[in-house]
Parts: C-alpha cells; structure tokens; sequence
C-alpha cells in the first residue's frame, strides 16, 4: 500500500479550509444583531425630538412629516417608558397614473423615539397633538408628596 503525501495547494485541504471559514462567518452572523433591532436603532437615532419641563408637566416635540394622527402610536411600556412611534410609507397611487420618481429624498420607513420618564410623571394623564406635522406630547407631573405632619401621641398618667 502506497501512501501518498497531499500538498497544502491540493483541493482537498482547499475544500477544507473553505469549509472552516463558513464555519467562522456563520459564528458571527450569530452573534449579529437582527434587521428588527437594526432598524429599529436606526429609527431612533434618525428621529430628532426636544424635551421640555415645565413647572406642571413634560412636553416632548417631534417632527413627524407626512404622517395623519392614525399612523402615530403614543403609548407606555413598563410604567415608565413613553415610546412614540410611526411609518411614513411610499405613496404608490402615484405611481401606478405612470409616474416614477426621478430622486427620492424625502425619508421613508419607521420613525421611533423612547423616553424614560421621572418618577413624578402621572401615565395617567398624557395628552397628544399633532398639528402640520409636528407631534406634541404632554406627561403631567404628579403633585409633590404631602410633607408627613408630626403625630402626636397622648401620654396617659397610670
């Protein structure tokens, strides 16, 4: 029986080693963050918004361009967290009168923002108003904790 040597450059060690680095690219992908949490961080850092307090509430702004109040979801997660979402969607109607676009600029796809409110927050009552495409939101505050009065206690004489 004959043994043969292989040389590095043969197919079968090339084989081998392709097979190795699919091993490590399929590792990282792994690892990966999914499309959801892509677009969704891209959805937050591409939402601009101004935060303001004033002495009874919060008042959050955001341009939401295009978008009826229909297409805005204002809501509260964990107690805590205002999330302020929407989707500006392509308008295909015009399109299919035999137009195309020659440049498109305008931002498309989901527009997200969230925001950790202050204790004294009350989700109770939040207001929203959308007026030329600019979103207000309003958190009231909750009134300041009564300061506890002393409690007296009545010594008896026994």
């Amino acid at each position: 029986m004959a043994i043969r040597l292989m040389d590095l450059d043969s197919p079968f060690f090339n084989t081998l080693h392709r097979i190795m680095d699919l091993t490590e690219d399929a590792e990282k992908n792994l690892n990966a963050p999914t499309r959801t949490y892509v677009r969704d961080a891209k959805a937050l850092a591409a939402t601009p918004a101004d935060v303001k307090e004033y002495p009874n509430s919060y008042v959050f702004v955001i341009d939401m361009p295009g978008l009826k109040s229909g297409d805005i979801k204002v809501q509260v997660e964990d107690d805590n967290v205002l999330l302020i979402s929407g989707e500006r969607k392509r308008e295909e109607e015009k399109e299919k009168e035999g137009g195309k676009y020659l440049r498109m600029e305008r931002r498309l796809g989901k527009l997200m923002r969230k925001f950790t409110l202050p204790e004294n927050a009350n989700t109770d009552a939040i207001s929203a108003v959308c007026l030329d495409g600019v979103l207000t939101v309003t958190v009231n505050k909750l009134p300041p904790p009564q300061p506890k009065k002393p409690k007296t206690i009545e010594v008896n004489i026994a």
